[in-house]
């Protein structure tokens, strides 16, 4: 799982996630930022999705930030990712919604 360890979103999803007997391996981009590969990675996976624009992040963006490519906004602003990102064997789920929840076996 990807996020930011200060996000409750982030720490629900892993508190669900352990109370249900995953294990889960949370990385926080931002104490340990993603390299380019991984972000270019994520992107392939999620799209144009993985950039949260309803995020303080990117509200508080210049418009020639928003125009970034989002591979580099998210090496230059880790916060703008959507989060979190959970891959789990062959998915691939991004946020923490009833679908993702149904997707991963836990109640929604």
């Amino acid at each position: 799982m990807y996020g930011l360890s200060h996000c409750s979103t982030c720490q629900k999803a892993q508190a669900a996630l352990e109370e249900a007997g995953w294990a889960v391996e949370f990385r926080d981009v931002k104490d340990a930022p993603l390299s380019q590969a991984e972000r270019e990675s994520l992107l392939a996976d999620f799209g144009d999705k993985l950039v949260n624009r309803a995020s303080l992040t990117w509200r508080a963006m210049s418009e020639a930030e928003r125009a970034e490519e989002p591979v580099a906004m998210m090496g230059a602003r880790p916060s703008v990712m959507k989060r979190p990102a959970i891959v789990a064997g062959d998915q691939r789920l991004l946020g923490w919604t009833a679908n993702v929840k149904r997707a991963l076996g836990l109640p929604a």
